[in-house]
């Protein structure tokens, strides 16, 4: 049986290359091929700068409320196709459907929606200066280039499409090579929705495309999903045109766990921001601090629950709450950062080995792992590991405990749990992350800023401040009286 062969989506449409090109893209839950996808040329990249120009030139032109009212046209289409489209993501990730049903398209429909909303929204300023005035208007950057990643691929081409498209720019979208059929779809339904051609369109390929957009002076900005090495040569690359940059990068983020919480609670965050996707979330709280005073009732739940209440196999099957890691070469990756924590003097407390369900024999599966006895030097502690695997470890003290969580050169993320309302603002205001959770963990809602401190990130996706990192400022000043000049 032949496998589809998707071309490059350039000005409304599907348009073929010239070198015939392709890669292949596996399912990572049954490691076979399920179609083919065509690399984007010298042919295709031009053709997507002419095709964004002309798209920017009419898309810019309508009023914000006229684009609002095709972006929730849009919304209305994602959140109808919900489970096709989350079966492609379930396909392509590996994830389990019991979640690409609920979130990943989901989330993506909340903000297009959200910047739809606020499109209209958007207004400059006047002031008088003497008998003069001036005022300003928010106005487009131009051609915008999105860069996403496989975890969620159409969540992130949604989160980066939305306020560019609000503000008034054009789109050109890469999304990961492993999970490149999503975004292909939003092309689609932005078309279906009433989105003039050119608007938004998706380039494929791997690195060397990325590094195309990057660098292409015919783009005014660039906004990054993925891990630190890659968004520094991104922002090397960018740094060529001085174009603006927003950056998601990785994490290795902690979750406190003081003597006064709710520990089943905690237990639950700590599972979610570890197990959930596999734990392939870049915000996932890897590096768990409990109290002594509950770390035994915390880890005898904790190994409970993670052997008890994990299934892992076909993703499809609306009972598995595990999924395939996105392949096979991130599979080994894992494995040899479990092998690590070993050699290093962490404790096994479940888990470390590869899995192979019985509905998914070939699928690149690891179990869900929990090291204990951890030190802050371990490499499974420092290292982002993008899988399944948790660390926990112990403090009695509230300052030496923030700053152990801060001992690092990322901050993405951070999470506390404690019933002292003044602890939890008093910690959490000295954690060095981007975002932050309270007796809770993972929850990105459209409203709310998501980025990160120190080498997680530059500036931040969703919430209102968005919008304005998709526009520039143009100030205009109004002469009311004679010029005053000695020439």
């Amino acid at each position: 049986m032949t496998t589809p062969v998707y071309e490059n989506f350039i000005n409304g449409h599907f348009l073929k290359n010239q070198t015939g090109d392709t890669f292949a893209v596996k399912n990572p839950a049954t490691d076979e091929v399920i179609y083919h996808v065509e690399i984007a040329d010298e042919f295709i990249q031009n053709a997507a700068i002419e095709s964004a120009k002309q798209g920017f030139a009419a898309w810019s032109a309508m009023t914000p409320i006229e684009r609002s009212r095709i972006l929730l046209k849009a919304v209305a289409i994602l959140r109808d196709r919900n489970d096709e489209l989350a079966k492609v993501e379930v396909l392509d990730t590996g994830k389990p459907w019991q979640e690409a049903e609920c979130v990943d398209v989901e989330t993506g429909a909340d903000v297009i929606e959200y910047f739809a909303g606020l499109a209209p929204a958007q207004v400059g300023q006047q002031q008088m200066v003497g008998n003069d005035f001036y005022y300003t208007r928010k106005e487009p950057l131009g051609i915008c280039a999105g860069i996403g990643a496989w975890n969620y691929p159409l969540q992130i081409a949604c989160w980066k499409s939305g306020p560019a498209l609000a503000a008034g720019n054009a789109v050109i979208f890469k999304p990961s090579e492993e999970t490149p059929l999503g975004a292909i779809k939003l092309s689609e339904i932005f078309i279906e929705a009433g989105v003039p051609a050119g608007v938004f369109n998706v380039v494929q390929g791997a690195a060397e495309v990325g590094q195309w957009l990057t660098a292409n002076p015919n783009i005014e900005k660039v906004s990054f999903t993925g891990e630190v090495g890659t968004g520094k040569k991104v922002m090397a690359s960018a740094a060529g045109s001085l174009k603006d940059v927003t950056m998601e990068l990785g994490g290795k983020s902690p979750l406190l766990v003081f003597d006064d919480a709710d520990v089943s609670q905690a237990v639950s965050a700590a599972m979610l921001g570890n197990f959930y996707t596999q734990g392939e979330i870049c915000t996932n709280c890897t590096r768990i601090y409990v109290h002594k005073n509950v770390y035994q009732q915390f880890i005898d739940e904790l190994k409970t629950r993670t052997e008890q209440n994990i299934i892992a196999g076909d993703p499809m099957d609306p009972e598995v709450n595990l999924g395939a890691l996105i392949s096979k070469k991130h599979q080994e990756l894992v494995l040899g950062y479990i092998d690590k924590g070993i050699q290093e003097g962490a404790t096994l407390l479940t888990g470390g080995k590869a899995l192979s369900p019985v509905s998914a024999p070939n699928g690149y599966f690891v179990e869900p792992t929990v090291f204990v006895d951890c030190k802050d030097d371990m490499t499974i502690v420092k290292e982002e590991i993008f899988g399944p695997v948790m660390s926990v470890l112990v403090f009695d003290d509230e300052d030496d405990v923030i700053q152990r969580a801060n001992d690092t050169h990322l901050g993405l993320a951070a999470g506390v749990f404690t019933k002292d309302i003044q602890r939890a603002h008093r910690v959490i205001h000295q954690l060095q992350a981007g975002i932050c959770w309270i007796n809770s963990y993972g929850n990105s809602p459209a409203e709310m800023p998501v980025g990160g401190y120190k080498q997680s990130g530059i500036g931040r996706e969703n919430g209102i401040e968005t919008l304005d990192h998709y526009t520039q400022t143009k100030s205009i000043y109004v002469g009311m009286s004679n010029i005053e000049s000695p020439f």
